[in-house]
C-alpha cells in the first residue's frame, strides 16, 4: 500500500503499470476535488445534512477523478496500442478528459473545446517532460525559512589568513 501511495507517474515508462499510475493522477484529482468540495460547500451552496453535503462533494469529486482517471489509461492505452512514445497520446488522454469534462457540465456545446484545450494541455505536459523543463518551477521564497540552514546566504567564504581572532579558551 505504502508503494502505491509514493509512485509518481513518471517512475516507469509510458504504458507500463497502468494502474498505478491511474491511482497517482487520481490521487491528485482527489485532493482537489476535496478542495473544490468544500469551497463549494461553504461558499455556495450551503447544503443541509450530511447526504446533501456528501453530494455536493461527490459532484466535484467524481468527475475530477473520472478526468484523471481517464487520461491516464487512454495516455498508456494508446501508448500500447500504436507502440509510439509521441504526443499524439497524450493528446488523446486529454481528449478524453475534456469529453468527460463535457459531460459532467452537460454541454455538448464546450465538447470540442474542452477536448482541444485538455488535449493541448496534454502536448504540452508531454514536451516538457521531453525537454526537462517545468510549468511550475521550485523558487526559493526566502532566505530565513526552516531549511535555510542548509543553504549558505554569504557573499564570500572566509579567508583563513585574514583571520586576526582567537576563539578563545
Amino acid at each position: 500500500m505504502t508503494s502505491l501511495l509514493s509512485y509518481k507517474y513518471y517512475d516507469t515508462p509510458e504504458g507500463q503499470d497502468i494502474f498505478f499510475k491511474t491511482f497517482a493522477c487520481s490521487k491528485y484529482a482527489l485532493l482537489a476535488g476535496i478542495t473544490a468540495g468544500a469551497y463549494d460547500t461553504l461558499m455556495f451552496s450551503h447544503p443541509k445534512g450530511f447526504v446533501n453535503t456528501a453530494g455536493r462533494f461527490m459532484w466535484h469529486i467524481g468527475p475530477l477523478v473520472g478526468m484523471a482517471a481517464g487520461f491516464a489509461v487512454a495516455t498508456n492505452a494508446s501508448q500500447n496500442i500504436r507502440g509510439k512514445n509521441d504526443s499524439i497520446n497524450y493528446f488523446i488522454g486529454g481528449a478524453v478528459a475534456g469529453s468527460i469534462f463535457s459531460a459532467w457540465q452537460r454541454s455538448g456545446l464546450i465538447a470540442l473545446p474542452a477536448m482541444l484545450l485538455l488535449g493541448f494541455a496534454g502536448v504540452l505536459k508531454k514536451n516538457s517532460i521531453d525537454e526537462n523543463w517545468s510549468f511550475f518551477p521550485v523558487a526559493q521564497q526566502a532566505t530565513k525559512t526552516i531549511q535555510s540552514v542548509r543553504h549558505d546566504w554569504t557573499m564570500v567564504k572566509d579567508i583563513e589568513e585574514l583571520k586576526n581572532w582567537t576563539t578563545g579558551n
